[in-house]
């Protein structure tokens, strides 16, 4: 096929998938990269989709803890794994934003952070084959972090290229497009996975053996190679590279905003506290997998449940947020303190329960329905209440103080080894209370907008 031909699909391809009748709207990018809005377009969505998909096969709340209980690594090491996913992607976001300034082509970031993911995967994938116990948790947790700082500098490139490419009216269609493809194919994998030992009887995929998580580890690292290579091929214009400032030292400087502006320092309180919905689900795995069914298929079943929850839940969650985003993070706090008090009250009396595969697929997915509305809750939360001249501060100033939050939370580890696994859920459960509770006293930014 010619290179005209492959251009004549790719403008069709875009056409169609951004329901787009003149190609060539181009609203804030630059006049030169209009003509190359398509291809940038379906590059951005193939890459998008793919590492969406390689997300759900290697998640820190549900696949990992479910690999690091079943290879026999201790406790401490699962509750590990959500901080340092969560927290690592954003605090080098700082330092990597002033490097992507000083550089005209930002693409290259994005595909060197996606070749980080997929290398540090097939260490993972390594240490599954050749490791367990305590060894194979320290070196998890290791290869997660590199991982997670690599997963953060994508995320400071992907907002810029982004920008610099695809018009302000395409954007949202574009990561919608790419959500909704990956979660669909997400729950095809998990429907593979559930019913795989059905249909075949091999050895590999017998409970507990590592052969299943390195074919998940693998896949997922190729999904993460095949991004960046498509990535590559984004048509960018050079950015500018003046007038940018360090972006830590700009950061250290705005968290005067903190006790300054009240309202966003009861938004930053209140999101601290519900990351008790994100720490939640590792531990509800964890019960699940001692007390109730360890086999593949519950894994299946919940990775299966986790992906509805993503299909279903986020045009809920988001109409909501349009009119009261501050009831949304109330609501999910809500939904995810009342699925950790059910899953605490099966384990401390009635665990039989726990055995049924419906009941563990329905705790997980609850708890993602509220994990989605609390993410929802909180970005249009700060979106509607920020002003153009101050957002860039208020998400800077809250991406940190929630990544040294979420780090915090590596303590739930020592705690659990203490007091068991029953005392943390509790104590998730008062914090989620809270935030909920204090969710329902911050002001209404969707209100003061329409007034």
């Amino acid at each position: 096929m010619s290179n005209t031909d492959d251009q004549d699909l790719v403008e069709r391809m875009y056409g169609y998938l951004a329901d787009d009748e003149d190609a060539r709207v181009c609203k804030d990018i630059p006049d030169s990269a209009c003509a190359d809005q398509p291809q940038a377009f379906v590059a951005h969505l193939i890459a998008l989709t793919l590492t969406k998909l390689g997300d759900s096969l290697v998640s820190a709340r549900l696949v990992l803890p479910w690999l690091l209980s079943s290879l026999g690594a201790p406790a401490a090491f699962i509750a590990a794994l959500v901080p340092l996913r969560e927290s690592l992607a954003l605090l080098p976001q700082l330092i990597v934003a002033q490097q992507l300034r000083e550089t005209p082509i930002r693409k290259w970031f994005w595909v060197a952070g996606s070749f980080g993911q997929a290398a540090a995967l097939i260490g993972m994938l390594v240490t599954v084959l050749t490791l367990s116990g305590e060894t194979l948790g320290w070196a998890i947790v290791i290869l997660l972090a590199v991982f997670s700082i690599a997963r953060g500098v994508c995320s400071v490139a992907i907002k810029d290229v982004q920008g610099k490419t695809i018009s302000k009216t395409r954007r949202g269609r574009m990561s919608g497009l790419a959500a909704s493809t990956a979660g669909l194919l997400s729950v095809l994998t998990a429907g593979v996975i559930l019913f795989a030992p059905q249909v075949f009887d091999e050895q590999w995929l017998t409970d507990g053996s590592p052969w299943l998580f390195a074919g998940l580890l693998g896949f997922a690292a190729l999904l993460w190679a095949s991004a960046a290579l498509v990535y590559a091929q984004v048509p960018e214009v050079p950015g500018a590279t003046s007038g940018g400032g360090n972006a830590l030292t700009e950061a250290v400087r705005s968290l005067r905003l903190l006790w300054t502006d009240r309202q966003f320092g009861q938004f930053v309180l209140t999101r601290a506290l519900l990351v008790s919905s994100a720490f939640a689900i590792p531990y509800i795995v964890v019960v699940i997998q001692r007390s109730g069914d360890g086999s593949l298929t519950s894994l299946g079943g919940m990775m299966l449940a986790s992906g509805l929850a993503g299909l279903v839940a986020g045009r809920f969650w988001g109409r909501w947020s349009d009119r009261a985003s501050h009831h949304v993070m109330a609501a999910a706090a809500l939904m995810s303190c009342l699925v950790m008090l059910a899953t605490l009250l099966m384990y401390q009396f009635e665990d039989q329960w726990l055995s049924f595969q419906w009941v563990g697929a329905l705790l997980i997915f609850s708890a993602a329905v509220a994990h989605h509305g609390a993410r929802v809750g909180r970005k249009t939360y700060l979106v509607d209440m920020a002003t153009q001249d101050n957002r860039a501060q208020f998400t800077a100033v809250s991406n940190t103080v929630i990544g040294l939050v979420l780090l915090l939370g590596i303590l739930l580890g020592p705690l659990e080894s203490a007091a068991g696994i029953s005392v943390v859920l509790g104590l998730l459960i008062v914090l989620g209370m809270i935030a909920g509770l204090r969710a329902l006293t911050l002001p209404n930014p969707q209100k003061d907008s329409e007034q």
